[in-house]
């Protein structure tokens, strides 16, 4: 019994301070001109990893040369992107 009285209280707790947190959030600072929507990273990402893919299609031999060097270092994952972005900047 004791048990199931503290879980309550502890739901309860947690109930009030999201209550207060979303009271905090909602006061707005007077707006002297609406700032533009950000899009979410996710968006940028996917915007920047098309870009990526249009610039490397158009320079294939490239593309093929960079891959050879990611192989060659063994590179995976995101550091394989990053390693395959800078060497299509370079020369």
């Amino acid at each position: 019994m004791l048990r199931i009285i503290a879980c309550l209280v502890a739901v309860l707790l947690v109930a009030g301070s999201f209550h207060t947190a979303s009271a905090q959030t909602t006061t707005s600072a007077p707006a002297a001109s609406p700032a533009p929507a950000k899009p979410s990273r996710m968006k940028l990402t996917a915007d920047k990893l098309r870009e990526m893919k249009t610039k490397w299609l158009a320079n294939k031999g490239k593309l093929r040369a960079c891959r050879k060097e990611v192989k060659a270092k063994g590179l995976v994952g995101d550091d394989r992107w990053f390693y395959i972005g800078d060497c299509m900047d370079r020369t």
